[in-house]
């Protein structure tokens, strides 16, 4: 598996964005609405921590940084895995709710971001109708969910079975691959519950684990996860801004100033993709990210539900 020269062309990209192309203006205007929304939306310093209602020392802001970068560059190497990563551990720190909500920026602008960057389009959107329109029946129905019930550690957890699940599913088939194989039917629910998870509790490992088996283009693997993730997630903003009181200002803000720092790691992740690398390395590196996410969720709700 290879991708292009893990190189960018400047001149190129100035020009294509003076001429209004759809990728670089949809890269940048993705990459200034989180940053101007972490301007003004600053609630001065002496409210940085009112809304989250928690102590956080400066090791552990740092700490989530830092996670917030490594979740990034995860992302722009395989398409998903940032809210998986970032998810369990935010929310050990802060109100679970108040971090799905938060962590709902983030992954809007990396998707927005892969969308333009991978190419990803119209064609897209005419094969996969069907499973946009039923990823975003589950967003919907999932933020209904969230404003009417706490996401608990249940959840997490039953998401973290699953992950272990197909884990041990692609080491026991030696990491199978099923060519050029489409189920629509599959693919709708693995969307719809995509949508579904991602908006109750901001975790929905099903539509990356679906795509990796059945699908290999790396390109149209990581593009159509982020047009699929990019829907979900500005619906979910949507609704939550206009037809609930989940989406403050304060949280507006903070997922922003959350976002910004991942442009980094997301910058990274794209360039480490465009290197040359072989399909069987990648295959281990996602499911061994998958295993890796799926310890860290037990890690997490393991105690609460069981100690």
């Amino acid at each position: 598996m290879s991708s292009s020269e893990p190189t960018v062309d400047v001149e190129q990209f100035v020009t294509n964005l003076f001429a209004f192309r759809y990728r670089e203006v949809t890269m940048v205007v993705a990459t200034l609405a989180v940053l101007v929304a972490s301007m003004a939306f600053f609630p001065g310093f002496e409210n940085v921590e009112d809304g989250i209602q928690s102590d956080l020392s400066g090791g552990l802001l740092a700490g989530i940084v830092l996670v917030a970068i490594v979740a990034g560059a995860v992302k722009g190497m395989t398409g998903f895995g940032y809210s998986l990563i970032m998810t369990p551990i935010v929310a050990s720190v802060i109100d679970p709710t108040v971090a799905v909500v938060v962590l709902a920026i983030p992954p809007w602008m990396l998707n927005m971001f892969q969308i333009a960057e991978t190419g990803t389009g119209r064609a897209f959107v005419r094969e996969e109708w069907a499973l946009l329109l039923l990823a975003v029946v589950g967003t919907v129905i999932g933020v209904a969910a969230l404003a009417t019930f706490s996401a608990g550690p249940v959840v997490a957890f039953v998401i973290g079975l699953i992950l272990l699940g197909y884990v041990a599913f692609q080491v026991a088939q030696n990491f199978v691959t099923v060519e050029e194989a489409h189920h629509p039917f599959a693919l709708g629910t693995a969307g719809f519950f995509q949508g579904f998870l991602l908006a109750f509790a901001n975790l929905g490992p099903l539509l990356p684990a679906y795509f990796h088996t059945f699908e290999r283009d790396t390109e149209r693997y990581i593009g159509g996860l982020s047009m699929v993730l990019g829907t979900i997630f500005t619906v979910r903003i949507v609704q939550m801004a206009l037809f609930t009181d989940l989406l403050t200002t304060y949280r507006l803000w903070l997922g922003s100033v959350i976002a910004v720092v991942t442009i980094v790691g997301l910058l990274l992740g794209t360039y480490l993709r465009r290197l040359e690398f072989d399909e069987r390395t990648f295959n281990r590196f996602v499911v061994g990210l998958l295993f890796v996410i799926s310890l860290n969720i037990f890690r997490n709700t393991v105690p609460a539900l069981f100690l």
